[in-house]
């Protein structure tokens, strides 16, 4: 080409003048476009096993991820912790917190009113017996009111023997009237008297009869004052009595109202002493009314009162016929052994032993629950088998195995929940579940 005129240069074809800048062959660009593709496919594997590893180092529970919900026979060799299924006495419970009470309490009060406590003779916390004096009131009044009465029987008793002498001379007047009305009957036959004796004779002898009956009548009237004084005196030495203020029963004396000078009043609200009858103290317990159908009199019960080191061996004596609507709660009595330690309104707590039995148990742990049934995982030749059983006691951790397995069966101890019926694992033993319980 010239370059003043434009007119290409003879001899140099067109076609051929040579571009600016470097030429690339179709073969190199697709040898680019290839390497560009490979890095692009090559940086995103990369990333996702990038994103994959660090979600596995971020995850709580990798392991529970993968072996949520295996395959059957695609989990191998996870090790499994299991326990043999063995004998040992099964004992189930039931605690219980209540108040101790007094079985019986007996509330000792005056039975005479108007009379000054003059003497106590016991405290809080002594042991009475049946007709032991607690305490004593006043006696000046009444002793003065038995003075009197000795004097008034004295008195009685001889217008009783004055009231038979007299009956006797009576009866004698009579004797000698009824002889003189006999002679005056003979004489009259006789001629030797008149009528008129006779007569008067005779009225000489009803005379005398009325004399005699009205004798009798002064003697029985005497009597009757003589024991009318004798039922003044029984009714004072009651009163007398009564001023020793005397145990009913046997117990200990578990409080003391009275006070020395206080005048006192059988209307009072407040008795002077109570007493816990033969000492005999309760814990009184309240079950819930689920339990009720099982708690029966005679269950032994295990009673721990406040402040005690060792649990007292008490026993079920009575089970109350009502529920509470409010608490659903329903009271039941223990009877507890004589102690000198125990002190009503303490606190206690129990353990109701329900039921004790010997047979197949395993840990609580080892047995499932779901809405077909009870099972268990038991583990025969590294395989899980899953296997419905029937329950019998539950307590101290372990449940009795009624049916279903046998004796000495390895049986998964836990994490059940995250195998299924024939996967493949290891098993690892645990210590057996044998032994006595406690």
């Amino acid at each position: 080409m010239n370059p003043v005129s434009g007119t290409p240069v003879s001899g140099t074809p067109s076609s051929e003048i040579p571009e600016p800048g470097p030429r690339r062959s179709p073969s190199f660009r697709g040898r680019v476009a290839l390497a560009l593709g490979m890095t692009v496919i090559v940086v995103g594997v990369a990333g996702y096993a990038f994103r994959d590893r660090i979600a596995g180092v971020l995850s709580p529970e990798p392991a529970q991820a993968e072996v949520a919900a295996p395959a059957p026979n695609a989990v191998k060799g996870i090790t499994i912790s299991v326990v043999p299924a063995g004998r040992r006495e099964v004992i189930e419970t039931l605690p219980v917190t209540g108040t101790l009470v007094a079985r019986e309490e007996i509330m000792v009060g005056p039975e005479i009113d108007g009379y000054r406590i003059v003497d106590i003779l016991v405290e809080e916390g002594d042991r009475v017996e049946k007709g032991q004096v607690l305490a004593r009131l006043s006696r000046d009044t009444l002793e003065t009111l038995i003075a009197q009465n000795t004097a008034n029987a004295a008195k009685a008793q001889a217008a009783i023997a004055q009231q038979k002498a007299q009956l006797q001379q009576m009866l004698a007047q009579r004797t000698e009237a009824e002889a003189a009305v006999e002679r005056a009957r003979t004489l009259i036959k006789t001629g030797a008297t008149s009528q008129e004796v006779l007569d008067q004779r005779e009225r000489a002898v009803k005379v005398a009869a009325a004399q005699v009956t009205a004798a009798e009548e002064m003697v029985t009237a005497a009597e009757a004052e003589a024991a009318q004084i004798k039922a003044n005196r029984d009714e004072i030495e009651v009163r007398l009595a009564r001023t020793d203020i005397k145990a009913p029963e046997a117990g200990i004396v578990s409080a003391r109202s009275a006070r020395l000078g206080a005048i006192v009043l059988s209307s009072h609200a407040e008795p002077l002493f109570r007493i816990v009858k033969d000492g005999a103290i309760d814990l009184d317990a309240e079950v819930p009314e689920s339990a009720l159908p099982r708690v029966t009199p005679g269950l032994p019960v295990a009673v721990t009162p406040a402040g005690f080191d060792a649990p007292l061996a008490g026993s079920v004596r009575l089970v109350g016929a009502k529920v509470d609507s409010a608490t659903r709660l329903a009271r039941v009595a223990v009877a507890l052994p004589e102690d000198e330690r125990l002190r009503p309104g303490a606190y206690g707590r129990g353990v109701i032993e329900i039921a004790r039995h010997e047979g197949i148990a395993l840990p609580q742990s080892a047995v499932q629950f779901s809405s077909e049934g009870t099972f268990v995982l038991v583990v025969t030749d590294e395989t899980v088998q899953r296997r419905a059983v029937k329950i019998g006691l539950k307590g101290e951790g372990f449940i009795e195995i009624l049916q279903g397995i046998g004796e000495g069966d390895s049986v998964v101890a836990r994490a059940g929940g995250f195998l299924r019926d024939g996967d493949r694992v290891t098993p690892v033993p645990l210590a057996p579940a044998t032994g006595s319980g406690a």
